[in-house]
């Protein structure tokens, strides 16, 4: 599997790279995976019984801003100070070696795919991401880049300070679509998805190798993606790279392994 992988990457006339939260592990980044994983990450909500899904709902943000902040605002310090790991720079050689063009899908809201290279306008984030705001209300459709300073008292898990919409002056709240979400402004989200498929549309006929990295069945938005894409292009390859949910139909290619260690390991066949 690994030389045909590798074989397939010397040939690409086009990369799409898609990524769910496995990708982010190799950086040190937690995946939340089950209760268990996301109280591992954030022992204050282990006290307080709450899951991933309670900690990421904007019913938070409306009931008390505080504390909603508190986990959104630990969440974008820790983006902020990650190193991407090596395997975001292996994909970026291969891509320059063959001259070729390229689109990163994700359902990741860390940015860390913008802050490895990887130029904005060639990135799809599913879910928003993180490093942009809106009005919790909304007020008004529009979305800002998310320069705010967020001090979290990380005992409690509140927010010392609250960002405000500064076009109401009410609460801002991620542009990052949560759980039981009736407000995520979708509009920056879908002027990506559009570019997107002007992408697909031009490059439909060439062959491309889409490069699916820690994309899970639990929220499966992002292995949906690799397979439509895998079947709908007669010259599109899907290398799907997971430990523990590989599978995928042939002639597709299976790697049970984490990105990092996957990357490399096809790294190491190309020389």
């Amino acid at each position: 599997m690994l030389n045909l992988a590798a074989q397939l990457i010397r040939e690409a006339e086009v990369f799409v790279i898609t990524a769910g939260a496995g990708m982010g592990v190799d950086s040190g980044l937690p995946d939340f995976r089950g209760n268990q994983g996301f109280w591992e990450a954030y022992p204050p909500y282990a006290r307080l019984g709450l899951s991933f899904v309670e900690a990421a709902n904007p019913a938070n943000f409306q009931r008390d801003p505080a504390f909603g902040w508190g986990f959104y605002g630990h969440r974008t310090n820790l983006y902020r100070s990650t190193i991407p790991h090596q395997g975001f720079h292996i994909i970026s050689k291969w891509i320059a070696a063959n001259r070729a063009d390229y689109f990163v899908v994700t359902s990741n809201v860390d940015g860390q795919f913008q802050k490895a290279g990887y130029a904005d306008e060639q990135v799809l984030e599913v879910h928003g991401s993180i490093h942009y705001l809106q009005c919790l209300v909304p007020c008004s459709n529009a979305i800002w880049p998310n320069k705010e300073q967020i001090a979290v008292d990380e005992a409690s898990m509140r927010s010392r300070n609250v960002p405000r919409c500064p076009h109401c002056g009410g609460v801002s709240r991620p542009n990052i679509l949560m759980f039981g979400d009736w407000s995520w402004l979708s509009d920056r989200t879908g002027a990506q998805e559009a570019r997107f498929e002007r992408f697909l549309a031009e490059h439909g006929d060439k062959r491309i190798v889409v490069i699916e990295m820690g994309a899970g069945t639990a929220i499966p938005t992002i292995r949906a993606t690799s397979e439509r894409l895998g079947w709908r292009y007669g010259q599109a390859t899907v290398i799907r790279i997971n430990p523990r949910e590989p599978e995928i139909k042939e002639p597709h290619i299976s790697l049970a392994c984490g990105a990092l260690e996957g990357l490399q390991k096809i790294d190491g066949l190309l020389g």
